[in-house]
């Protein structure tokens, strides 16, 4: 499983998640045992005994009610409580909202929305995350919002 933000045993404690084909087709899947391996969990479920059947899962994604996720510690943030945030820079002029957060091999990047400009998350360019009032602060180099 790939860009999972919890090690195993958290994961684990999620208990049953729901999985979600790109065609709709959905299903409940109770996960066994994971380990991690890089940068992603190997996870065996309860339902899938095979490895044509895990094969059958491929592409799809897991899903959990966010009140069940544990709290992701001091200065950490799930990527899904980022959407709608608004983003500003030092001085407090607004970039725009953050419609996604996508995953690049360098680093998890802000697409705003609109015309889908994209700005790095990740220090030293995030200088503040308040999740209370909806706002991410960012220093960017100069000339960056000229791009």
């Amino acid at each position: 499983m790939d860009r999972c933000p919890l090690p195993p045993e958290p994961f684990l404690g999620l208990g049953a998640l729901e999985w979600r084909a790109p065609d709709g087709r959905s299903r409940v899947l109770t996960p066994r045992r994971a380990r991690a391996a890089v940068n992603r969990l190997l996870v065996r479920f309860e339902e899938v005994a095979t490895r044509d059947a895990a094969a059958a899962l491929v592409n799809g994604t897991l899903w959990v009610d966010a009140a069940r996720l544990p709290d992701p510690g001091p200065g950490q943030s799930y990527a899904f409580a980022l959407v709608g945030m608004r983003v500003v820079d030092t001085s407090g002029h607004e970039l725009g909202r953050v419609a996604d957060v996508v995953f690049n091999v360098g680093q998890p990047l802000l697409q705003l929305e609109g015309g889908g400009k994209l700005l790095p998350c990740q220090p030293p360019f995030v200088r503040n995350v308040d999740q209370a009032a909806g706002v991410i602060t960012l220093e960017l180099p100069a000339g960056f919002d000229e791009l």
